[in-house]
């Protein structure tokens, strides 16, 4: 039997492959999509900004529990935030996460 030689795509695979630190930045931002409570706030963020006290009313939760998501959310640079008087607005923080979501959606909707 006949022993396959890797080692040409071997070396291809590993000049592309990203630095070990970057994977694992990649792998802690999918792991921040892996909440689905996560998932309901970025998806109600889709089309409209809104305050705490509206996503808590939104999803039925506590402002509390929403406040702690979001603090998530903003520290991975997914949402962001603008003060308008006392009361703060969140958004997405760009096109990057409405193409993450969007891509993900219509990965599950895909007929096998």
């Amino acid at each position: 039997m006949k022993e396959h030689n890797h080692s040409e795509i071997l070396a291809r695979v590993k000049n592309e492959l990203p630095a070990d630190e970057m994977l694992c930045d990649l792998s802690d931002l999918f792991k921040i999509f892996g909440d689905t409570t996560r998932i309901k706030i970025l998806y109600s963020l889709f089309e409209e900004e809104m305050c705490v006290c509206a996503i808590a009313e939104l999803l039925g939760m506590t402002q509390s529990a929403i406040s702690h998501q979001l603090k998530i959310l903003k520290d991975a640079n997914l949402v962001g935030n603008r003060r308008e008087g006392k009361t703060i607005y969140y958004f997405l923080s760009d096109d990057h996460v409405r193409t993450i979501i969007a891509q993900g959606f219509e990965h599950l909707m895909e007929e096998d």
